[in-house]
């Protein structure tokens, strides 16, 4: 593991084969750049550097610079529910009531400390960050493999009093090709967050994995380059098996996890049909990454999709998700 100086903020390195991985713990713990299977994975834009921001910034028009993010304990900016009328059955603490959480959770814009820590099967290198608005403590620790594997353990634990809901989801940003490829188990149920320039049923649709009816076309979301020339889309795949790829033509990249304590695939496919930047041209890329709950607003995954994790007081849960690159 090396450490370099970069343009306004310090990456750690971790190397082992053709396996690497770069850091900005500065930067939220921001993955700046994966390569693994003989590839570069990790989108960046250019235009955009990476950069320090401010707690509560909105992530489209400050941080979709590129990588890897850890969005938590919501994706999307929310208030959560007051205690009263139709929200009393939801049992949300009198601590979290009326609560309004940051776009893209806390985590992003949140400078992580950082420590190498050695395991039995070799030095992880571990960010953490502490809750602003809700009392927790979240840990990511990462292994790189010889065999290309990017292994990453997570840890979150409820400091307060109360029980305590979110929603984690990794947030990979990927670049779109015309031979981008994402493998899901077939049949398996995909529901429809968000739409823009593309017609798949509005919000809360349902559909099977890969092809989606929607105005007439048949259209198949497993080669996202030849949906439509324009449009955006959030979806949250069911994922009992814990299993999920990204194929190119060069190369493929395996992500699985436990499905227990991630049942979902979080998917943002990004045609030219959303910018958060209003000096920018909307970026070609895509999201793919195990998710807690569902959608990304943590308001809504308690309420209409009953999507939130909790986490009781005093209480650590732990999972781990592994990105396994191959050549072709």
């Amino acid at each position: 593991m090396t450490a370099t100086a970069a343009p306004g903020y310090g990456t750690a390195e971790l190397r082992a084969g053709d396996t690497r991985v770069v850091i900005a713990p500065s930067l939220g713990g921001r993955i700046i750049s994966m390569q693994t299977g003989g590839r570069e994975w990790l989108w960046s834009d250019p235009k955009i550097p990476h950069r320090h921001t401010d707690d509560g910034s909105e992530y489209g028009a400050n941080g979709e610079s590129g990588g890897f993010d850890e969005c938590f304990p919501t994706a999307a900016a929310c208030s959560l529910p007051a205690i009263s009328g139709r929200y009393t059955a939801l049992h949300l603490p009198n601590a979290y009531s009326g609560l309004s959480l940051p776009d893209h959770g806390e985590l992003w814009s949140q400078a992580s400390t950082f420590a190498l820590t050695t395991r039995d099967e070799g030095v992880y290198a571990t960010c953490g960050w502490v809750g602003d608005r809700m009392p927790y403590r979240f840990v990511r620790a990462l292994y790189v493999a010889n065999d290309g594997r990017v292994e990453m353990r997570y840890a979150v634990s409820n400091d307060g009093l109360d029980r305590l809901p979110y929603i984690w989801c990794a947030h990979p940003l990927f670049p779109l090709t015309k031979h981008t490829r994402i493998e899901m188990p077939d049949g398996a149920r995909v529901r429809v967050w968000r739409q823009h320039g593309v017609e798949l049923g509005g919000v809360g649709a349902e559909n099977r994995w890969p092809r989606v009816a929607a105005a007439g076309k048949l259209l198949d979301l497993s080669r996202p380059d030849g949906v439509a020339r324009r449009y955006a889309c959030r979806l949250f795949v069911d994922s009992p098996t814990g299993r999920a790829a990204i194929i190119e033509e060069d190369a493929r990249l395996d992500v699985t996890f436990d499905a227990t304590r991630a049942p979902f695939v979080a998917i943002w496919i990004n045609r030219k049909g959303w910018t958060g930047h209003p000096k920018y041209r909307p970026p070609v890329h895509f999201s793919l990454g195990p998710s807690s709950g569902a959608p990304d607003s943590l308001t809504e995954a308690l309420s209409t999709w009953k999507g939130a994790t909790w986490l009781e007081p005093a209480e650590t849960r732990e999972w781990s998700v592994t990105w396994t690159g191959r050549a072709l």
